[in-house]
């Protein structure tokens, strides 16, 4: 029988990976947590709308949720990045026998780790669209998500950034927190029918190009235009746009261990069964690289499938 250095590892140490571990560690399995400390929603103050954690900072819950982990006696969380996993392959059998993991600890130490299941929860990079003054101001008056910061901005200038023919729609939901601008940034795809559609509903539609965000530090005063020319024009007031980044997963692991991915609206996602399970056995996903719509609590609670799914695994060997 083979030995392993632990039961899981899981990979990334935010909302979805400290919940698949909270459950293998509550089922007395040794996990050990590989974080490069790196989560997505660093850039935001406040993480908004999860259950009995409204309004607080997204690294304070974070911070939370690791000191309660490590109350459980089969828990080790390693700073660093998992720079290879392989299979172990299983004379005679169809599946991993389980899997080879390389940890890089950022200071050029590399620590070969053994396990029995594998959960990928790292998570995925956000593209953001080249506008001066855009990135610096993401997770803070450039936003994704209006259910995580809508509330935050109700009844103030909102803008949406043209990035498909569903950005009417966008535009459309978005409103119902205040008064909206559509902004093309040059795109001339928008169809006559729904530019009508939109201006009956008391959304504006600006055509020119975006030369950059103004205004001080991280918050957002307005959007300068480029006029005829290419000189600096009008600045329209505005006091957070809303951005559907690109995605990507943050980690090349998933490919790696040939794990199949399914393209979503905004880029590729690990494709799970109802377990959480991918394509390649033993191997789990959560979080937001296996999600089309991404929220910390739908993150969190597909921690908890995940986790529970490579438990119920190490159960009955599969």
């Amino acid at each position: 029988m083979n030995t392993y250095d632990h039961d899981a590892i899981v990979i990334g140490g935010s909302f979805a990976g400290l919940s698949a571990a909270m459950q293998l560690a509550r089922a007395r399995r040794r996990v050990c947590v590989v974080d490069a400390g790196q989560p997505r929603n660093r850039f935001a103050a406040a993480s908004h709308g999860f259950f009995g954690q409204d309004g607080e900072p997204p690294l304070a819950m974070i911070e939370q949720a690791r000191r309660k982990l490590l109350a459980y006696p089969t828990v080790t969380l390693r700073q660093g990045t998992v720079v290879s996993a392989t299979a172990q392959p299983d004379a005679g059998a169809l599946t991993a026998s389980g899997f080879d993991v390389v940890l890089d600890d950022g200071a050029g130490a590399l620590t070969p780790l053994t396990t029995r299941k594998l959960v990928l929860a790292f998570g995925v990079k956000d593209g953001l669209p080249d506008i001066a003054g855009l990135r610096e101001r993401w997770g803070a008056s450039v936003l994704h998500c209006p259910y995580c910061h809508g509330y935050e901005f109700a009844g103030q200038r909102l803008g949406v950034l043209y990035h498909s023919p569903q950005s009417g729609m966008h535009a459309q939901l978005i409103s119902d927190w205040g008064p909206t601008t559509l902004f093309l940034n040059g795109e001339t795809t928008l169809e006559d029918s729904e530019r009508t559609r939109l201006l009956a509903l008391g959304i504006a539609v600006e055509p020119a190009r975006i030369a950059a965000l103004e205004g001080p530090d991280r918050a957002l005063s307005g959007v300068r235009l480029v006029a005829n020319g290419g000189a600096d024009g009008r600045l329209v007031p505005l006091d957070a746009l809303y951005v559907a980044a690109t995605t990507s997963p943050a980690s090349p692991l998933a490919e790696q261990l040939g794990c199949a991915l399914d393209e979503g609206p905004m880029g590729p996602c690990i494709r799970t069964d109802a377990n959480k399970m991918t394509t390649v056995p033993g191997v789990y996903a959560a979080g937001d690289a296996t999600l089309m719509r991404h929220n910390a609590t739908l993150a969190s609670a597909e921690g908890v499938l995940a986790g529970v799914g490579a438990h119920q695994a190490m159960v009955f060997g599969q």
